[in-house]
């Protein structure tokens, strides 16, 4: 059953992916959404599925992430309200490079890849927005890939510990596991910086939780790698 017209169109105005599209656009999209609902833990779809569409999330939390053959499971993104992706698949069709797993309750729309390949015919707008993500992601994984390369550990996790503030707020809810998967390093690294952080009163621990007490001060620590 799809959600009312009206209810997806103001929701998708103030998604980041589709923010600044005409009225009528949103419209259009809106009338191909389809409402999904995933539960805590459950899979949306996992690495070598039918790449069938596009995602935005309206809450919740998304891990984007794959599992080797021995069964290690590497995190690759934390994604939560407002955030789009499946873009990649949308556009080739093929099968998914990765497995998308509810961490929470998570409420999203669902674009089909055939309706949405019809649209775009009509509105290169929307095109054209689609092409900034794609950019956007690349230049994403470029800077990554730039600071495991160059950065130590510790200036490495306070900056993805920034980009998830961006996201989510000065209190976050991520394990030392996800955060260690994230920066590319050690989860004992993880908590060795995060315990001298909290040493010296930066944050606060708790089970799968980390608390941001200044966040100006941190993000300064992340920039100038002064930590």
């Amino acid at each position: 059953m799809r959600s009312a017209p009206h209810l997806v169109v103001r929701l998708l105005s103030v998604n980041p992916f589709f923010a600044g599209l005409a009225h009528d656009a949103l419209a259009k999209i809106a009338a191909i959404c389809l409402p999904r609902h995933l539960a805590a833990h459950e899979v949306l779809f996992l690495k070598g599925d039918p790449g069938d569409g596009l995602y935005a999330i309206r809450h919740g939390r998304i891990r984007i992430g794959t599992t080797d053959d021995a069964g290690q499971q590497m995190t690759m993104n934390l994604l939560g309200g407002g955030d789009v992706f499946g873009e990649i698949a949308l556009l080739d069709g093929r099968a998914r490079s990765a497995d998308a797993i509810a961490l929470e309750d998570t409420e999203m729309f669902f674009v089909p890849r055939r309706d949405f390949l019809n649209l775009l015919d009509n509105e290169p707008l929307i095109a054209i927005r689609l092409i900034e993500l794609l950019c956007e992601r690349l230049r994403g994984m470029s800077e990554r890939m730039e600071d495991t390369a160059f950065l130590p550990a510790a200036s490495r996790l306070a900056r993805r510990i920034d980009v998830l503030i961006t996201d989510y707020g000065s209190e976050l809810h991520i394990s030392q596991e996800e955060l260690a998967a994230l920066t590319g390093v050690t989860r004992e690294t993880v908590n060795r910086q995060l315990q001298r952080w909290k040493q010296v009163g930066i944050l606060s621990l708790g089970r799968g939780r980390l608390v941001i007490h200044n966040v100006d001060s941190f993000r300064r620590l992340a920039k100038t790698g002064a930590i």
